[in-house]
C-alpha cells in the first residue's frame, strides 16, 4: 500500500518548518517510529518519525526547503495497514532523551510484553532513553496508544531492573553568576528585492555580497519583532537601582541555592520584584484586543525570560512567578535556560507569557531599548550592574561612597499605560531591590 507522509501539526502557532536533514534515501526500509528527517521551527529542532513500516518510495523535499503543515514530505510502500502519523518529538542533539509523555491512566490495562524480533513502536526519544539505560525495548510493556512504548514505560522497567537514569550533562553545572542574556536590536529596514536567480556571492556596484536566507528562529524573530515595532507605540523609561545590599544577600545564600540545583543570580530577584509591581500596576500585565477595542488584563503572572542561544533569541516562560519562592525560581530558571540553549525546552514552555524580562548585562553596555514581546504591553530590560561612585548628603555635608548600580529600563505600550505609570512601576521595582528585607516580604 502506498502511503503519503505529510508534515503533521507541529504545535500551537507553528505552521511551517525548515528541512534540516533527510535521514533516509529512496529504497531504504524503515520501521514505524524510525526518524526519517529533521525539521527546525522557530521553537525547536525536531526529529520526524516514519508513520509506518515499509520502503521509502519517493522523497519530495530537500534540506533548506521550508514546508507548510500538511505538505507531502515523502511516500512509503507500507507493510501492512498504515497508521496516522503522530506529532514529532523535539530533539536537537539526537543523543539524549527528549520530553516526557503523559503516563497512562490508573485504570488502563497494560499490554503484555511480546518477544517479537522487530523493535516495538516507540518514538525516537524513547529509543534513546532505552539505549542510555541499557534497556531492551522488546522487554518493556507498552502503555501508549497503538501499543507504543512511552518514556514512562522505559523508566518504570528500569526501576524494576534496579537501573538508574543517565547522569545529567556537564552543562547543568553552570556557574551561578551566568544568567540568561539576550541580544536585542531594533529591526533594520528590509533591503530592496534583488533580481530572481542572482547567484550567491554575486557582486553589486558597491562590492562583493553574500546572501543568507532568513531561517527558523531568526526568520520567526524578524516577523515577530517587525510586527511588534509596527503595531505597538513604544515608549521607554529608564532608571537605576542600588543593589549593593541585595548583592551581599545573594552572595551569602548562593551556595545553598547551588546545592539545591539552582543559581541565585540577580534575575531571580528582579522576577519577584517585577511580579509585585505587576500586581500593583496591572496595565503592564495586559494586552490590547483591537477587534473588540478592549484592554485585556491578565490575572496570572507568567514571565518570559529571554535566553541567548546559538540559534537566536528564545523566550521560555516561567509560569506563576507570584506563587514561587526565590529558591524555586532559582532552580527552575537555571533548568529552563540550560534546556533552551540545548534545544530541549518543550514548545509549551515558550507560550503563555504575560510580561518579559531581558538581560543584556553580561555582555556590557550602559543602556538599550528592548522591543515589546507582542501582544504583551511591556518588557523590562536589565543592564550591566557596575560599581560606581555615589554622592550622599547635601551640598554642605556629603560623602562619596562606592555602590553597585543596576540600570533598568521598561518599554511599554502607550495605548495602555502612560509615562507616569511607568515611572511609578519602575520605582516600585527599584524600591524592592534596594531593600532586601522588603523584597523578602514580597517573596
Amino acid at each position: 500500500m502506498s502511503v503519503e507522509f505529510r508534515l503533521p501539526d507541529l504545535g500551537e502557532g507553528i505552521h511551517e518548518g525548515e528541512i534540516v536533514e533527510v535521514l533516509v534515501s529512496v529504497g531504504d526500509r524503515v520501521l514505524d517510529g524510525q526518524p526519517v528527517m529533521v525539521i527546525e521551527t522557530d521553537k525547536a529542532t525536531t526529529e520526524v518519525p516514519a508513520p509506518v513500516s515499509g520502503v521509502v518510495k519517493e522523497i519530495r523535499v530537500k534540506p533548506g526547503e521550508v514546508v507548510k503543515v500538511g505538505a507531502v514530505l515523502m511516500t512509503f510502500e507500507a507493510e501492512g495497514r498504515a497508521v496516522a502519523a503522530a506529532p514529532p518529538e523535539k530533539d536537537v542533539s539526537r543523543e539524549k532523551a527528549g520530553g516526557l509523555e503523559a503516563p497512562p491512566g490508573g485504570g488502563e490495562t497494560r499490554p503484555a510484553v511480546t518477544a517479537s524480533k522487530e523493535p516495538p513502536a516507540a518514538a525516537p526519544s524513547t529509543r534513546r532513553l532505552a539505549r542510555e539505560l541499557g534497556i531492551d525495548l522488546r522487554q518493556v510493556a507498552p502503555s501508549g496508544p497503538g501499543g507504543r512504548v512511552t518514556p514512562e514505560d522505559v523508566r518504570r522497567h528500569a526501576e524494576l531492573q534496579g537501573r538508574k537514569p543517565a547522569a545529567p550533562s556537564p552543562q547543568a553545572a553552570v556557574a551561578e553568576e551566568e544568567a540568561p542574556v539576550a541580544r536585542t536590536a531594533a529591526p533594520e529596514a528590509a533591503p530592496a528585492p534583488s533580481p530572481a536567480g542572482e547567484p550567491l556571492g554575486a557582486c553589486d556596484p558597491h562590492g562583493a555580497i553574500e546572501r543568507v536566507p532568513l531561517r527558523s528562529v531568526r526568520r520567526a524573530t524578524a516577523k515577530h519583532l517587525a510586527r511588534a515595532w509596527a503595531e505597538i507605540p513604544h515608549v521607554s523609561h529608564q532608571d537605576v537601582a542600588d543593589i549593593t545590599e541585595l548583592d551581599a544577600f545573594r552572595r551569602k545564600h548562593k551556595a545553598e541555592i547551588r546545592e539545591a540545583g539552582g543559581a541565585l543570580n540577580m534575575i531571580v530577584f528582579v522576577l519577584k520584584a517585577a511580579v509585585a509591581a505587576l500586581k500593583a500596576f496591572p496595565g503592564f500585565n495586559a494586552s490590547i484586543d483591537p477587534e473588540r477595542e478592549e484592554i485585556v488584563f491578565k490575572r496570572y503572572y507568567n514571565i518570559g525570560v529571554a535566553v541567548d542561544t546559538d540559534r537566536g533569541l528564545i523566550v521560555p516562560v516561567i509560569r506563576d512567578v507570584d506563587r514561587k519562592s526565590v529558591r524555586e525560581l532559582a532552580v527552575e530558571l537555571l533548568d529552563v535556560a540550560e534546556r533552551t540553549r540545548r534545544g530541549k525546552a518543550e514548545r509549551e514552555e515558550m507560550t503563555g507569557g504575560t510580561f518579559t524580562l531581558t538581560n543584556i548585562g553580561a555582555l556590557g553596555g550602559t543602556a538599550f531599548t528592548p522591543i515589546i514581546n507582542h501582544p504583551q504591553s511591556a518588557i523590562l530590560g536589565m543592564g550591566q550592574a557596575r560599581l560606581q561612585p555615589v554622592v550622599r548628603g547635601d551640598l554642605e555635608r556629603h560623602e562619596i561612597v562606592p555602590r553597585l548600580l543596576l540600570p533598568l529600563i521598561v518599554a511599554f505600550d502607550h495605548r495602555i499605560v502612560d509615562g507616569a505609570d511607568a515611572a511609578r512601576f519602575l520605582g516600585m521595582i527599584i524600591e524592592a531591590l534596594e531593600n532586601p528585607e522588603e523584597l523578602l516580604l514580597v517573596i
